[in-house]
């Protein structure tokens, strides 16, 4: 089991820099690949980041290219997301999530286990 809380959300201006965290319990967050993913008003959940459990592999959506990056430190059982550059269109509740193994691939929402319940990122133009 494996029990995930996000934090760094906020209020920002178009242009400005979040760093999300995702604080893991248990003792086997090193074994787990991670992912953020996000949900706009009145749209559904999409894929943002995933990390493999190394860090040796990171993926992310084409939207978030060049803006954000997702970095985790196993030592602190914490994954990050690093949003830069940030547009109006990046509002949503950004959540993390925790795969045992991808069978698939790392985009889809059936991959992961466990999930957070969401941090809010709000950015003003």
């Amino acid at each position: 089991q494996v029990q995930l809380v996000e934090s760094g959300g906020g209020l920002v201006q178009a242009g400005g820099s979040l760093r999300l965290s995702c604080a893991a319990s248990g003792r086997t967050f090193s074994s787990y690949a991670m992912g953020w993913f996000r949900q706009a008003p009145g749209k559904e959940r999409e894929f943002v980041a995933a990390i493999s459990w190394s860090a040796g592999s990171t993926y992310y959506a084409d939207s978030v290219k060049g803006r954000f990056t997702i970095s985790r430190d196993n030592a602190k059982n914490t994954v990050y997301l690093h949003v830069n550059s940030l547009k109006p269109e990046d509002t949503a509740v950004y959540y993390c999530a925790a795969a045992a193994q991808y069978e698939s691939n790392s985009y889809s929402e059936g991959e992961y286990d466990f999930w957070g319940q969401g941090t809010q990122v709000t950015v003003s133009s």
